[in-house]
């Protein structure tokens, strides 16, 4: 179809039909429904699409179909801001932030630091009253990130309705906690998701266990004991401060080292259970070109929803995006879909 004759065409048959504006001709209306029709002819086929989903395993991809028909339907992002960086600026602001009460316990770890847990144990729940099997999610909040996030309560009111119990990690030092120790955490390191792990697990050896991350302050006196922090605070990319101060403190040679060894296309051939990585191609801090698609290729439990649109933990949609938005609904059918079919892909 040519867009152009249809949009010419809408145009002057809204000028013969309207009379409004100077002198009655109607020209400044039609222009403006043409743009209209025009802009959303556009949206239609180029913003609006399917997004990609990538695994090399035919059971994987028919139960994500079946139990998780969302990330094979159409994602509509919000029409006046699909852009990647303005979905990545403007959800903290536009989302709303459910209330949550929490229950947070501190536990310790090997090396004397502490790591910060947040609860919400759902005692209220209809479909799994019995706390010792109700399913608990482990949510793994981003860079900087705590269980304040309006992401990470937009997940747990998801979890909320579906009667599940979750329970929010918070790296050291950053969710109001003495930090114990002069180390904070980086994206290579993975000993203290093990601690909290199994300490989940044994606390409730019975109920079944899931994790879900998104994307990736501590006290300047315990810090100074490990890196140069006036050097540090010098930073002005992210890049220079992985290099003044996170490969130092992990004992990187090199920046690049450090890259390197935190790269998921090291971690994505060893992974040994069923994983679903949601990611836009507009992303701006994981563009397409850095997203290890060959590599999920080669790993039958690894599977990839790549949208077009959605920036970095945007995925707005809707006219005005308040309650959810399609990382909301992604996680709330896999979730579901695992805790209520997993043996389904677990069997594999």
């Amino acid at each position: 179809m040519d867009w152009q004759v249809l949009t010419r065409e809408l145009s002057l048959y809204l000028e013969s039909q309207v009379r409004v504006g100077l002198f009655g001709s109607g020209v400044g209306l039609s222009m403006v429904l043409g743009f209209g029709v025009a802009y959303a002819c556009y949206y239609l086929s180029s913003i609006a699409k399917k997004p990609q989903l990538v695994t090399s395993n035919d059971r994987f991809c028919r139960f994500l179909e079946e139990y998780c028909p969302v990330v094979t339907e159409t994602y509509y992002p919000t029409i006046w801001c699909w852009e990647g960086r303005v979905q990545t600026l403007l959800r903290p602001f536009i989302t709303s932030r459910p209330q949550v009460q929490y229950r947070n316990e501190l536990i310790k770890t090997a090396d004397g630091g502490q790591i910060s847990l947040d609860w919400f144990d759902n005692n209220d729940s209809l479909y799994y009253p019995d706390a010792s099997t109700r399913p608990t999610v482990l949510l793994l909040p981003g860079l900087t990130g705590t269980s304040k996030e309006s992401y990470i309560l937009h997940m747990i009111h998801q979890s909320e309705t579906l009667g599940y119990r979750c329970v929010v990690f918070n790296n050291r030092g950053i969710s109001g906690e003495d930090l114990l120790t002069p180390r904070t955490y980086c994206a290579s390191n993975t000993e203290d998701l093990e601690t909290v792990v199994h300490y989940v697990h044994n606390l409730h050896p019975l109920a079944p266990l899931m994790a879900a991350g998104v994307s990736m302050g501590g006290h300047r006196q315990m810090l100074e004991k490990s890196c140069d922090i006036d050097l540090v605070m010098k930073a002005r990319s992210i890049r220079e401060f992985d290099k003044q101060f996170t490969s130092v403190m992990f004992g990187y040679r090199t920046v690049d080292d450090y890259y390197e060894d935190a790269s998921p296309c090291r971690r994505l051939k060893s992974v040994g259970v069923p994983v679903l990585c949601l990611n836009s191609v507009d992303d701006v801090f994981s563009p397409a070109h850095a997203i290890p698609v060959e590599t999920a290729k080669q790993n039958e439990n690894v599977a990839l929803v790549l949208t077009s649109c959605g920036g970095h933990i945007g995925f707005l949609e809707g006219i005005w995006p308040r309650k959810c938005t399609y990382m909301d609904r992604v996680f709330k059918q896999f979730v579901q879909a695992v805790f209520e079919h997993g043996n389904k892909i677990f069997s594999m």
